[in-house]
């Protein structure tokens, strides 16, 4: 399985889940005034994630829901992405570098 994991496209990410669309455009708000996505993701986030900042690790193609794997594919490093809904509910997320994958 770690031979077909090295040619699936992979991810680092952290994010945050939350109910509707008011409550993801009032994280993306604080984001962008320069609140910390780990803070507000410990605070506000309903994924089990939230403990750890939002941190997802290290995200390999099929492990999150199709949306979110859509987005992280076209953001850039470092990026936040626009709320994005799901079955779940309504996701933040930022990409980060592989290079911080321990």
């Amino acid at each position: 399985m770690a031979i077909l994991h090295k040619s699936l496209p992979r991810y680092r990410a952290r994010h945050i889940l939350v109910e509707d669309m008011d409550d993801a455009e009032y994280v993306l708000e604080k984001i962008e005034a320069g609140e910390d996505f780990s803070e507000l993701a410990r605070e506000i986030s309903e994924c089990n994630s939230a403990s750890k900042g939002g941190d997802l690790g290290l995200v390999v193609s099929g492990q999150v829901v199709p949306e979110v794997e859509r987005a992280l594919y076209h953001l850039e490093m470092n990026e936040v992405s626009r709320p994005i809904e799901s079955e779940y509910g309504f996701h933040i997320i930022q990409r980060l570098p592989l290079s911080k994958v321990k």
